[in-house]
C-alpha cells in the first residue's frame, strides 16, 4: 500500500529534546504522528518499503525528469528512514526479522510497503 507521507530519517535525540523544539525532532515527530494517523502496520517478514524522496523545487523541469523513479544515493541513509518508520509504526519492532529497502527520486513523497 502506498502512502502519500514525506519519509523523514530519524534524528540522534538527546535529553533535552523533551523541552527543546530542534527543527530535525519536530520533522520527526510530526512524521511519527502522521504514520499512526494512517495505521502504517509492517509485517514481520518479506516486505519490501519503497521511500519515494521528493525532489528538490530548486530542480529545472529537465533534471528532475531525468531523475524520476531513478536510485536516491544521497542523504538520509536508508538505515535511518527504517528506525524512523519502524520506530512510528510498532513500540517494539524487534518482531520484525526480513524486508527489503528501496530509495527513489519522486515527484512527490510517499512511502510504499508491500507484502
Amino acid at each position: 500500500m502506498k502512502y502519500s507521507i514525506i519519509p523523514v530519517s530519524k534524528p540522534r535525540q538527546t535529553r533535552s529534546d523533551k523541552w527543546k523544539e530542534r527543527p530535525c525532532v519536530m520533522r520527526y515527530r510530526a512524521f511519527a504522528d502522521e504514520v499512526r494517523l494512517n495505521s502504517i502496520c509492517i509485517p514481520d517478514g518479506g516486505s519490501h518499503i519503497t521511500f519515494y524522496i521528493p525532489m528538490p523545487k530548486s530542480w529545472s523541469k529537465k533534471k528532475k525528469a531525468s531523475h524520476a523513479n531513478q536510485p536516491h544515493k544521497q542523504k538520509p541513509d536508508s538505515d535511518n528512514l527504517i528506525k524512523a518508520l519502524f520506530d512510528a509504526a510498532h513500540k517494539e519492532d524487534s518482531f520484525i526479522y526480513d524486508f527489503r529497502a528501496t530509495k527513489l527520486w519522486a515527484v512527490e513523497g510517499a512511502i510504499e510497503v508491500v507484502e
